[in-house]
């Protein structure tokens, strides 16, 4: 099993947790204050992006259902 598990949550963020660590464009690593699970936006509207701050609610649907991606292109 992996040591990191991203979940997608239905009209939300994405929410990571486990052994994990975020950069930005140019590698700086975000400072995550000892946190072990954080929620990625999905929607734009956060104010405090790439994190969400719950902006989304009422103004986001997505319901969050597993598919399979198509393989591959060689």
């Amino acid at each position: 099993m992996a040591t990191t598990k991203i979940t997608v949550n239905s009209n939300g963020s994405l929410r990571v947790e486990g052994d994990f660590e975020i950069v930005d464009k140019n590698g700086n690593v975000y400072d995550l204050g000892g946190r072990e699970v954080i929620s990625i936006c999905r929607c734009g509207m956060s104010n405090n992006k790439p994190f969400c701050d719950g902006s989304h609610k009422g103004h986001f649907e997505h319901e969050a259902v597993a598919f399979s991606l198509p393989p591959k292109k060689p």
